[in-house]
Formats: structure tokens, sequence, C-alpha cells
């Protein structure tokens, strides 16, 4: 069963196309990430599908409702938090999660058993009577996310929720995610950390409003079909643009000390790291190694 579905959906601002003739289908009970760089296109697209902007062309369907026809439908069955979620800061946790039950018309006697459990996992329950001001930014996007969720939406869609966030509460969030996972909530996530990416069920790679791949991330690792080498060197930062240009080199990006160089097919690592020495640069050490996501999305948007 299909929770969200595009159809050619497209977005434009004047001569700027934000999002390009998008197709996608999510199914119900899964958690699909939509994974770029700032001004892929990702923010316009979740907008797009909770029917807060209308597209200039194409259509989409939230739960078999038009983006087009039953916007007001579709925002009584989903849950959106977006980059800058209205919380109060002048108001408690507890007074926040209240203001949204009162906006989402939730009957008061289903009221109590949801705050409980929405104030357990997210764990928040220590935290009720504070401010939301004086919550840090870990909590503050728990409490946006248990906001999202007090009407029990059958979508939900975060736009990059974890930006900002420490590590800690990162993890923790994506905890939260799973259980909702195992509730039946079909979630769309965006994100620019590719790390967390790793974590949907299926993903799309997002670039100039249109997605360049989409598939399991282990799938789209392994859809180079090409070797890859990292290569240590000191001078790593000086050197990539000179092993760019090298014979038997598809591409090449920079992580620290370490270049990750994708070779052309049948190139003999080996080779590579001698034309590299012999152009003056220094070779610490190297190895062949397995194409990370962002690996594959450097050498897509490389490709285009």
């Amino acid at each position: 069963m299909t929770a969200i579905k595009t159809s050619n959906l497209t977005k434009s601002f004047g001569d700027n196309v934000a999002v390009h003739a998008l197709n996608l289908e999510i199914r119900k009970g899964e958690l699909y990430g939509l994974v770029g760089p700032d001004g892929a296109g990702k923010s316009t697209t979740m907008r797009l599908l909770t029917a807060i902007m209308e597209p200039t062309s194409g259509d989409g369907w939230v739960s078999g409702h038009s983006i087009l026809t039953d916007g007001e439908l579709i925002k009584e069955k989903i849950g959106y938090m977006s980059q800058r979620f209205g919380l109060y800061e002048d108001l408690t946790v507890m007074e926040n999660i209240l203001f949204y039950a009162d906006l989402y018309e939730v009957p008061k006697k289903e009221r109590p058993p949801r705050i409980e459990r929405l104030l357990g996992f997210s764990n928040l329950t220590p935290f009720k009577d504070r401010l939301a001001g004086k919550l840090s930014g870990g909590m503050k996007q728990k409490l946006g996310l248990a906001c999202s969720l007090i009407h029990t939406p059958e979508v939900l869609f975060l736009d990059e929720p974890t930006n900002g966030v420490d590590p800690v509460s990162r993890r923790d969030f994506w905890k939260i995610l799973y259980d909702l996972l195992k509730a039946g909530v079909s979630i769309l996530v965006s994100t620019a950390y590719l790390d967390e990416a790793e974590r949907c069920t299926r993903i799309g790679l997002m670039h100039n409003g249109s997605i360049l791949i989409e598939d399991e991330p282990k799938n789209i690792r392994n859809s180079l079909h090409l070797p890859m080498i990292e290569v240590w060197s000191d001078n790593a930062r000086s050197a990539l643009e000179h092993v760019r240009h090298l014979g038997g080199v598809h591409s090449v990006s920079l992580y620290g000390d370490r270049l990750h160089i994708t070779l052309e097919e049948r190139m003999n690592a080996a080779e590579v790291v001698v034309q590299i020495r012999q152009a003056g640069i220094d070779v610490k050490d190297f190895r062949d190694i397995l194409p990370s996501l962002e690996d594959v999305f450097i050498s897509m948007v490389e490709k285009r």
C-alpha cells in the first residue's frame, strides 16, 4: 500500500526550478530518506506534499488524497515538523503539547494517555513543567516531534529534524523514529547527513530538484561498480585537483588528510598511486575501500 506518491511534481520560482518532475512512491510503514545538500529541493518537496504550497505542475497523493484538491484532508492525516518548528518558548513542555492538541482538535478524553505515551518515549516526562525556551536543542526537537504526533498521524514529515543537534540526541531521536515505524507510521525524513541516511529503509539522493538515484542504502553504495581506494597524504587538500586529472581516475573527494579515489574500470590501484607519487605528492599509505553514500553522491554529481 502506498503512503506517498508523486507524478511529475514540479515547483518553479520564476526561472528557478526547485523541484523538477519528481516521481516518488513511498510505501506504507516505510522510513524514506530524502538526502541532499542545502538547495537540493528537499524542503520545497516537503511543503508541496503537506499541501502548504501549490505545485507549478504535476500532482502528489498522501494517504490516497491529492495535494491539489484534498489539502485540508491531508493536513488531518499527517504530522509535519519543519526546520523551524513553531514551539512557544514562553510555554512549558506540557502547555505546548496541549496547545497542539487543541489545534488538532484531539478529544479531551483521549489526551491523557496520548500525552503520557509521548512524554514517555521522548524522555520528556521529568521536564514537562520546564519552559520550552529553557530546553536543549535535542530536547526541543523531541518536543517538536511530540507535538507533531499528538493527533496520531498516518504519515510523518520531518524536514532536517536533527540539524544542529548533538550526536547523542540525534541517536535518541532516530530510536524514537524506529519505535514509530513499529507502530505503523510512515515517515518521510529529509537530511543533509549522509551517515543518517544509512538508517533509512530506502533513500533518494536529491540534487537540483531531481532524484539522482533511489534504493536501499546498501544497494546505492554498490551502484558505482568501480574500484575505490583511500589514500593518506599530509598534503591531501593541495593534491586534490592534481589527482582529479590523472589517467585512470574517475573521481576524487577529500576526507580530512585522505583522498577517496574512484578508479576507472579495470584500473590498477598501485599504478595510480605510482602516478600520484611521480607528481611529487607524498603518499603515506593506501588501501581498497567500499564506496560510501557520499562517494556515490559526489560521483553522480560530477558526472552531471
